[in-house]
């Protein structure tokens, strides 16, 4: 079985140029249900794995709830959740840091290029 640590499944998000498509007329509405897929895909697969995990504990007769109420985590155990929630958020808000960056752009060459025709025009 390979490992299914959050450092061993590539990521790879793509910048798609142009304007993306609207399926809602309310402003922000369609970032908003895309951050609620990207949630409700990760709880769809957590829901999946934690129910494997149990079963699996189960048959080898550990009581899974009772030893996760004793855990204590170390240090590389506490950096490697961390690292992981940052890989999440950086999904998570994605297409929200996206379109900022692109109206920045947007503005910085708007900016360029009226200072450019100002100049021009003496």
């Amino acid at each position: 079985m390979m490992g299914g640590a959050a450092q061993d499944r590539p990521h790879v998000i793509k910048n798609v140029k142009g304007k993306r498509p609207a399926f809602f007329p309310t402003e922000g509405l369609d970032q908003a249900m895309s951050m609620i897929m990207v949630l409700a895909n990760e709880i769809a697969v957590l829901h999946d794995r934690l129910d494997s995990q149990e079963r699996v504990a189960k048959a080898h007769g550990i009581n899974m709830a009772q030893e996760i109420e004793v855990l204590v985590l170390d240090t590389e155990a506490l950096e490697a959740r961390e690292a992981w929630r940052q890989d999440f958020l950086e999904r998570l808000f994605y297409l929200a840091r996206k379109e900022a960056n692109e109206a920045a752009n947007a503005e910085s060459e708007e900016s360029y290029r009226s200072t450019i025709a100002d100049i021009a025009v003496g």
